[in-house]
Formats: structure tokens, sequence, C-alpha cells
């Protein structure tokens, strides 16, 4: 698995490590210094003997380029901000075909929408369902129901204890 910080980062975490080993600090000492295994620290040693200062150099990340740049990202957010019915559709709901669509005609890069959702979550966004409520729903009704009658019906512990005892 890949350490966590960016590639800079961490080839300079590798010269720091290198920087300290030349002072004569143990590898032991290194490695709780800079938080990494002992092993990190031998590894980086021996790949600076066999390769010279160049071995400890970052390597390019593997795989696929990412189709969109952070500042094209955060246009995203800011589209999804405005909400769907501002990009034309019908109700306040975002789905992962809309926002596919959205960025597909915003920015001209295609997504399938089962992937979408790794770009929401990258953008902090987390899946969520409306609350579906009935339309004829009467708040008033219900907060009158919930404090007169609710009290009135709901059996309570004395009225129990009492029917216990003398039933």
């Amino acid at each position: 698995m890949r350490p966590k910080g960016s590639s800079a980062a961490l080839e300079q975490r590798r010269r720091a490590a290198v920087a300290m080993l030349k002072q004569g600090l143990k590898p032991a000492a290194v490695a709780r210094a800079l938080q990494v295994s002992r092993a990190s620290v031998s590894r980086w040693r021996t790949a600076l003997r066999s390769g010279g200062p160049k071995a400890l150099s970052a390597k390019p990340v593997p795989g696929r380029p990412p189709k969109l740049d952070t500042a094209q990202r955060r246009r995203i957010a800011r589209w999804l901000l405005q909400g769907p019915i501002r990009h034309g559709y019908e109700t306040q709901l975002w789905t992962l075909d809309r926002v596919s669509a959205v960025i597909e005609r915003q920015l001209g890069v295609s997504y399938h929408p089962g992937h979408v959702w790794r770009i929401l979550l990258s953008l902090g966004w987390s899946c969520q369902k409306p609350e579906s409520r009935a339309r004829e729903r009467d708040e008033k009704a219900i907060a009158r129901w919930r404090q007169v009658d609710w009290p009135r019906i709901k059996k309570s512990r004395q009225d129990k204890e009492d029917r216990a005892v003398s039933g």
C-alpha cells in the first residue's frame, strides 16, 4: 500500500532519512524520528548505495491519469450546489445519471453514471435519499395530535401499576 503524502513529500522524507544516516544516526533512530519502519530506512539506504541520489527520486504515479483536474472538480462542486433545477431538471434531486450528464454537457468529459459516485465522494458529497412525505400532510393536525391526543391515549407506567395492584 502506498504511504500517504504527495510524491514530493515522500521523496523529501527519503532524502531527510539519508541525510540523518550520513550524520551518523542509527537506522532505528531515523525511523523513530520520521515515524517510519526500520525496514524502510534500510531500503532507502540500499537504494542510495546501488542507484545513487536518483534512486530516491519520486516515481511517476502508476495508472491512468484522472480525466478531471482540481479546478474542474471545484467547478462541478459549484454546479452541484446550484441544484438540478438550475441545470434543467424538474426536481431538486441529484442522481448519478444527472451528475454524469451535467459533467459531459459542461466539460465534455464522459463518465459512466456508476462511477460518478467516486467524484462525488472526493468532493465530500454523500449518498442521501430524500424523505418522502404525503402531499396531504397537515403539520398543524400532527402537532395537535402529539400534544393533546397522544398523551391522553398513551398508557403511563402508573396506570399499568394501578391496574396490576387492583387486578
